[in-house]
């Protein structure tokens, strides 16, 4: 069983940057592939970016060379830093663990997910 507890969301400006945390319980952390995804209203639950137990990372073309992916096995903790955000990166964000070789994009890959952190950029 692993529990995770996004943090980090707010206002900002557009241009602007955030960073998002998800701490997660249990000592296999290292060994899942975590994932980020966001859901505006009105829309599904979309992919942002994942990073396997291996260390690759996928990124979805619209956050390529904006956002980055890490993570701290040491504190069970992955990060999201955003910068350069617009408008449409407001969502709320989701943080997502899987017992997965590769990354996968849909949402049901997953087995563990956090509650969810808004993010709002203003134009």
């Amino acid at each position: 069983q692993v529990q995770l507890v996004e943090s980090g969301g707010g206002l900002v400006q557009a241009g602007g940057s955030l960073r998002l945390s998800c701490a997660a319980s249990g000592r296999t952390f290292s060994t899942y592939t975590m994932g980020w995804f966001r859901q505006a209203p009105g829309n599904e639950r979309e992919f942002v970016v994942g990073l396997s137990w291996s260390g690759s990372t996928y990124y979805r073309d619209s956050v390529k060379g904006r956002f980055t992916i890490s993570r701290d096995n040491a504190k069970n903790t992955v990060y999201l830093q955003m910068n350069s955000l617009k408008p449409e990166d407001t969502a709320v964000y989701y943080c997502a663990a899987g017992k997965i070789q590769a990354i996968l994009v849909g949402p049901g890959a997953y087995d563990y997910w956090g509650q969810g952190t808004q993010v709002t950029v203003s134009s």
